[in-house]
């Protein structure tokens, strides 16, 4: 239909259209670098958010974290200060079979003996577990015994044995009281100095955490308990051996013994609440039974004795022998009551570390949900919005878009693209009828030839670009008498006249040659040069091919009809036009006066020889046609 505009029309505005291009291509690059941008805020907004997730979530894990590590070390403090008890216990204990041996004959294959070394090792391996600082857990650290005070603890531990050894070598007959007196004053004195471990091994862990106040006191008070329960036999046991009268020292101190047993009884009874278990209830009850009615009445009995006369009925290993087992209920509930008490805080640290898994696992949850809603958001949200946005520059360019809705997609987004296809149809229907109406236009409906309206507004537009003195030339072609073919044979006849001149112009001028209907009868060509001879040519050819085209009508019958031609030549631009339009209508209507199936043309444009060639030429021609 625009077959013979378009090629010249590129040719002519070729500028436009590379605007046009750059424009598009500007738009693409615009659009990629707004995805770009869009990524990369989207994607810092995103790391943003996760970070301060992040904090708020170590906000929650980071306390729940410090309450598993507090119970995680006070369980580790616990056992330590456990060992540092059984130690003491240890050594409080080794002072019964210390007594034994003194109060026998002398014997290295005596069970009292055998019983003494057993001890004596069992002491000597817990002091050096308690100086070993290597086997700590990790994460952990240990309230570590000052090696100084361990040092004096061996140091009188080992007076107070070889005080005890050479009193075991000595035969029973020639024992002294007062020796015997001093090994067991060396005795306690190595467990004082052990007391002074606990109580500092107490403070650490109070401070480290005021939670641990009641076991470790309640510790301290039971191992006090057992120290001051053997120091009542172990004060009086020197005389019983060599079966002096009790001196009233010995009665004092074990009196003295026997009070601060009271006390720290009176005192373990009032914490009871606090781990009262029905294995702890028992071991007070035998306490009482056993102890603090059998043991002390058989010291009573003892000391009695001791100070009527120095007659006794018990020997100073009957004595032991039945004294120690009624101490047995003592350490069997200082053994129940740090059990209970490293069960309470391993419970507790079981319970934090269950607190702190799951807090972890509700906090990675909550992270790993608010990550995957982000990127889901991104995915099915934002992205499609800048597909979305991507369709409309797409549609606004007039460029055909493939976006597809998805069932990932949430609803109002597939209705957002729906919407975006319906849009597409609407914009593809109007699109086609906006070229309907641009061929309706810009054509001539008959013809299918450009109409005079845009033939006009292309010769009058001002030339682009450097090309400002663009020139061209005009052939006005009229047919000649077409009032006559269409009085003879119709007005049907007229328009199928009118369509195979058309036609005829078509296979006569070049691609690039410009082709309209300028009026009833009248044709137009525009030829993309200045050269006029060309296109007096031109006109030649097309009036040699009309007087030899056969019209028919409707049923057939053939007819012969010629046309008049003008040319001129002239420039683009409104007056350019008009002038050029004047002068090809008079050189028209000079063809049309000297007899019509001429051609004629605008003399100014070309030099006088030319002119008489030309004019020659034509009356050549004219002769030679058939009339």
């Amino acid at each position: 239909m625009l077959k013979s505009f378009i090629p010249l029309k590129f040719k002519l505005d070729s500028s436009i259209i590379d605007k046009h291009s750059a424009g598009r291509t500007q738009a693409r690059f615009t659009q990629g670098f707004f995805q770009r941008s869009f990524d990369r805020k989207l994607l810092i907004r995103v790391f943003l958010a996760i970070i301060c997730t992040t904090i708020l979530a170590f906000s929650i894990v980071a306390p729940t974290y410090r309450d598993f590590t507090l119970s995680r070390q006070n369980l580790h403090d616990i056992r330590q200060y456990r060992l540092v008890l059984d130690t003491a216990n240890f050594l409080s204990a080794e002072r019964g079979p210390a007594n034994i041996v003194m109060s026998e004959e002398p014997s290295l294959d005596s069970a009292g003996m055998k019983r003494l070394v057993e001890f004596r090792q069992r002491i000597d391996a817990a002091l050096a577990q308690l100086a070993d600082v290597s086997d700590v857990p990790l994460g952990l650290h240990n309230h570590t015994v000052p090696p100084d005070m361990l040092q004096r603890i061996r140091y009188q531990l080992t007076l107070a044995r070889s005080k005890v050894d050479r009193i075991a070598a000595i035969p029973r007959a020639a024992l002294k009281t007062a020796e015997i007196q001093d090994a067991i004053e060396s005795m306690f004195e190595a467990s004082e100095l052990f007391r002074a471990v606990i109580a500092w091994n107490a403070d650490e862990l109070v401070q480290h955490d005021t939670g641990l106040s009641a076991p470790a006191l309640l510790g301290q008070m039971l191992s006090d308990l057992r120290e001051y329960g053997g120091r009542v036999a172990s004060q009086i046991i020197a005389p019983l051996t060599t079966g002096q009268r009790l001196p009233l020292q010995n009665v004092i101190e074990s009196r003295r013994s026997q009070g601060r047993l009271l006390e720290l009884w009176q005192l373990i009874n009032s914490q009871n609440a606090l781990y009262n278990t029905p294995s702890l209830i028992k071991s007070r009850d035998e306490i009482e039974r056993l102890f603090f009615r059998g043991g002390l009445d058989l010291v009573d009995q003892v000391i009695d004795e001791g100070r009527r006369e120095s007659r006794y009925t018990l020997t100073a290993t009957e004595f032991t022998q039945r004294f120690v087992p009624t101490m047995r209920p003592i350490e069997t509930y200082r053994s129940e009551f740090l059990d209970a008490v490293v069960e309470k805080f391993a419970d507790a640290r079981t319970n934090a570390l269950i607190g702190l898994a799951i807090v972890v696992l509700v906090t990675a949850i909550v992270l790993a949900t608010l990550i995957g809603i982000i990127l889901s958001v991104r995915t099915h949200v934002f992205r499609p919005l800048m597909q979305a946005h991507d369709d409309v520059l797409r549609l606004a360019e007039d460029r055909p878009i493939a976006t597809a809705t998805s069932p990932t997609q949430a609803g109002e987004i597939r209705d957002l693209f729906q919407a975006i296809e319906v849009l597409q149809g609407k914009l593809q229907e109007r699109a086609s009828l906006t070229r309907e109406l641009k061929v309706q236009a810009e054509t001539d409906g008959l013809t299918a030839l450009l109409n005079r309206r845009m033939l006009d507004r292309f010769a009058q537009s001002s030339p682009i670009g450097e090309r400002t003195n663009e020139s061209m030339c005009l052939i006005l072609m009229d047919i000649d008498h077409f009032k006559k073919v269409n009085d003879t044979y119709g007005h049907v006849t007229g328009d199928r006249v009118l369509i195979q001149t058309a036609e005829l112009l078509r296979s006569q001028l070049r691609a690039g040659d410009l082709i309209a209907r300028f009026g009833g009868e009248e044709f137009a060509v525009l030829v993309s040069s200045n050269d006029l001879s060309g296109a007096i040519s031109i006109a030649r050819k097309i009036r040699l091919a009309m007087q030899r085209e056969t019209f028919t009508t409707p049923d057939g019958t053939p007819f012969r009809v010629t046309a008049s031609f003008g040319v001129a030549s002239g420039r683009r631009g409104e007056r350019a036009w008009s002038e050029l339009i004047e002068l090809a209508d008079t050189a028209l209507y000079r063809a049309k006066s000297d007899g019509r199936n001429r051609v004629r043309f605008a003399r100014n444009t070309l030099s006088a020889p030319a002119i008489m060639s030309t004019i020659r030429d034509n009356l050549a021609l004219e002769r030679r046609s058939p009339k």
